[in-house]
């Protein structure tokens, strides 16, 4: 008889399915409480499936520390002091006297209500919603591990516990003290050696947007506390709005509308387009800086792009920004909700012979076509297929259906790869959509071939677009990988970008079904190799020689006739 006994992968999908439809039950009921039955299967789902970008969840007495930053920078400024959590939708809080908090690594809108309760704007979709879930079920976790190890036997503080509220009391006067004993209080709490806390302090302390680790770690023990002696519940709640408003793609139709009034108003509808979603530096970096004069007229695009990188150089770069603003570009700053900017640029206006030397370029096809191409931030998860589904739609005009010339669509994405470093380039062939029966194969334009020779891995293949990077484990990753899926890398949006330009081009004919589409990622981590996660630290100045080459070669497909 066969052997029915599930594999590690199959246990981790159950694990993150189960966490799905905890979320999607919780979301409909509107709150819940994260140590009620509810939450408790959420934390029972996360910790079966022990994702690698939360490290060492499922030790009993030590804190995850570099999963502690990495959910820090993506979550509101100050949330740890807050028992009442509120998702919601753009509800005009944008126009009221509270201020804005935005993270450092996620751009969301979020108001702190009062001293007890934040809320947190929530316009990217489901995707969005998942994560920062996942990222609150964490943080609930690692409160359990602090506050069980600043009690003891007889369910009194601790004295390390006592002398960790005076160093956030004096912290928040801004008094002095003893930092190295303080360390040492703050490594008991945190299950964690001198060493690590150490690292980790500082860590946080250099961090922008971020409290640091005393007051964070402080916070999280005492709404624990209060919650297990005094049954002070904490609570997550969804609004109304919000459940209304969600998968009815509101934010993206009002994001594609104003794209299409000002290219509209600026007589651009009957040009060739070129989408691109990317960043907003490296393109305007590319075409603009040599003229903008920021280098010698001989450096290379590499180096240009080096100094335009370095953290100091903010003077340079708004000059080039400058310099873009009046030579045919505009930037479309959102205000829909989507948090997703836009430059437009018109390449009739640019002076091609001041392009850095290794984009080549068709003087004569770029005069003639005039194309104009559309600088897209990135999406999240989800909003890939609500703001592209939108965008390649007719542009209603009175009674009118204006359809737009779009030639060709890129996508340069950071993402996860199984075999190789940071900094090396995945060029995909298919998106297979993980945990449901999509997959999306599809002609790319672009090629391993076209990479090679640069001084940097290319590797080519099928992607996984993912739920969340912040689920996958080594287990799932090791059986794509390894199976006959041969997987290269991971992703969260382009399954959803596939899947929007398929429906435009070959089922709603909104677009030619001719249309040329082109995948390029850099690897921003490996989550099969220990310290290469997302976890362990930005990519930095790695990521700088992969994002300028995938960019020049995009650049060049444009700029020249097929």
């Amino acid at each position: 008889m066969r052997d029915l006994k599930r594999t590690k992968a199959q246990l981790s999908r159950e694990a993150i399915e189960r966490l799905y439809i905890a979320m999607r039950h919780l979301f409909i009921r509107g709150s819940y409480k994260p140590l009620g039955v509810s939450g408790e299967a959420m934390i029972e789902a996360l910790q079966a499936l022990e994702p690698e970008i939360y490290g060492s969840i499922n030790d009993p007495e030590k804190v995850e520390l570099e999963g502690l930053f990495y959910v820090f920078q993506r979550l509101p400024q100050g949330i740890e002091e807050c028992r009442y959590i509120k998702l919601i939708s753009r509800e005009g809080f944008e126009t009221s006297n509270f201020k804005s908090i935005i993270p450092a690594k996620r751009r969301r809108e979020c108001y702190r209500i009062d001293e007890e309760q934040m809320f947190i704007e929530m316009t990217r979709g489901r995707s969005d919603i998942y994560d920062i879930l996942t990222h609150l079920t964490f943080l609930y976790i690692e409160a359990e591990k602090i506050r069980a190890n600043s009690i003891n036997h007889r369910r009194e503080k601790k004295r390390e516990w006592l002398m960790l509220e005076e160093i956030v009391l004096n912290e928040e006067k801004e008094d002095s003290f003893d930092r190295k004993v303080a360390y040492t209080y703050l490594s008991t709490i945190l299950g964690r050696t001198y060493d690590e806390t150490l690292v980790a302090c500082k860590r946080f302390t250099n961090a922008t947007k971020v409290n640091s680790l005393f007051h964070i770690t402080y916070w999280l023990g005492r709404l624990s506390m209060d919650e297990h002696f005094e049954k002070n519940d904490r609570e997550i709640t969804f609004s109304s709005s919000l459940r209304e408003n969600l998968g009815h793609h509101i934010y993206g139709e009002l994001w594609a509308q104003g794209i299409k009034k000002y290219l509209q108003d600026q007589d651009l509808l009957d040009r060739p387009i070129h989408i691109i979603s990317a960043n907003l530096h490296s393109v305007m970096n590319s075409l603009y800086s040599t003229a903008a004069k920021v280098s010698k007229k001989s450096a290379s695009l590499e180096a240009i792009a080096g100094i335009l990188s370095v953290e100091q150089n903010d003077d340079l770069r708004d000059k080039v920004k400058k310099y873009a603003l009046k030579n045919g570009m505009h930037e479309l700053d959102d205000s829909s909700g989507t948090n997703i900017s836009v430059q437009i640029v018109d390449t009739s206006k640019i002076d091609l012979t001041t392009l850095p030397r290794e984009i080549s370029y068709d003087e004569k096809y770029v005069k003639e076509s005039r194309p104009v191409i559309i600088v897209m931030n990135y999406a999240f998860g989800e909003q890939a297929y609500e703001t592209m589904d939108e965008l390649l739609k007719p542009y209603d005009w009175k009674s009118d259906k204006i359809k737009l010339h779009i030639e060709s669509i890129a996508i340069m994405g950071k993402a996860g790869i199984l075999d190789g470093d940071k900094g090396d380039i995945m060029i995909p062939n298919a998106h297979v959509f993980e945990g449901t029966a999509d997959n999306y194969p599809f002609s790319n334009d672009f090629s391993v071939e076209d990479f090679e020779g640069h001084g940097i891995k290319v590797v080519g293949g099928p992607m996984i677009t993912v739920m969340g990077t912040s689920l996958q484990n080594k287990d799932i990753l090791q059986y794509f990988k390894l199976s006959s899926w041969k997987v290269v890398g991971l992703e969260m949006e382009g399954a959803h970008y596939q899947k929007a330009i398929q429906a435009a081009s070959k089922i709603r004919n909104s677009i030619s079904p001719n249309v040329i589409t082109r995948y390029a990622y850099y690897a921003s981590d490996n989550p099969l190799m220990t310290g290469k996660t997302l976890a362990s630290g930005a990519l930095g100045l790695d990521g700088v020689k992969p994002t300028y080459l995938i960019t020049q070669l995009m650049l060049e497909r444009i700029l020249n006739s097929a």
